[in-house]
């Protein structure tokens, strides 16, 4: 078993309000899930107090100022900070996210901060992915083509290029497929909004010659058809793209295509 090394003066106690030793300048408190597959006392809430005035700008920072400074068990995932990884994915006062780019300033109050929702925990604010990757694989997505590959590259017009805006920034977060109650109830077989999103990515792009045969794969009542156009994958998308939409096209694909 390996020990963790405790910050000095850390107050590492399950359940509790972990309150600053000293008077804060700006103080925030941080309510966080906390879920230990080798603790029997789970699910529980841990409560943070840190100085805002101490810390960088967004949620993230936080995290990390309180496993640094505080409570050296707190597990989450992140990477590189600027958005486009998807790593730290949370919910954040009711809302599916990037902890990375939720300014502390942009809440009120207390902070909850839970794992996403309706996925398996692995620990703390960390989900078990496992399902998504393997329905991310299952479309294949990478180019497609029985034509002899070129000397140089795949060439492509500036108008078929521009058809995948607002596909290919998708950076398989999560928070939109998390956020979707078909997905809750249907995820061992509806692909969900980020996959399906992914999968239109690959259906529209005027290189792959595989057009066809994806959509024989996606053809299922479950694959695609579970989508009921809540859209709560629109909102729930921190880069602003829209899932629904791009199923939605695949649909009338299915519709239009010749048989």
């Amino acid at each position: 078993m390996v020990e963790i090394a405790l910050p000095k003066n850390s107050r590492v106690q399950k359940g509790v309000v972990h309150k600053a030793d000293k008077k804060l300048e700006k103080p925030r408190t941080l309510k966080i899930y906390r879920w230990d597959p080798e603790d029997p006392a789970n699910p529980r809430m841990d409560t943070y107090e840190i100085d805002a005035a101490d810390c960088g700008p967004m949620l993230l920072d936080a995290l990390i100022k309180i496993k640094n400074e505080i409570d050296p068990t707190l597990t989450f995932r992140r990477s590189c900070r600027e958005g486009i990884c998807g790593s730290c994915a949370m919910n954040i006062d009711g809302q599916n996210t990037l902890a990375c780019t939720k300014g502390l300033d942009e809440t009120k109050g207390k902070i909850t901060v839970r794992p996403l929702p309706h996925m398996p925990v692995i620990k703390d604010l960390v989900p078990d992915l496992t399902n998504l990757y393997a329905q991310y694989q299952s479309i294949e997505p990478w180019l497609k083509t029985d034509t002899p590959q070129p000397q140089s590259e795949w060439k492509q017009s500036r108008e078929d290029r521009e058809k995948l805006d607002g596909l290919y920034e998708c950076i398989l977060c999560a928070c939109c497929s998390t956020s979707c109650p078909s997905y809750w109830w249907n995820s061992d077989k509806y692909l969900g909004p980020a996959v399906l999103l992914q999968a239109y990515r690959w259906l529209i792009d005027s290189r792959d010659e595989a057009t066809g045969e994806r959509l024989d794969d996606l053809e299922d009542p479950f694959r695609v058809y579970r989508c009921h156009t809540i859209m709560n994958c629109a909102k729930a998308c921190p880069k602003g793209l829209s899932p629904a939409k791009a199923i939605s096209e695949i649909k009338k694909m299915m519709v239009t295509r010749e048989v």
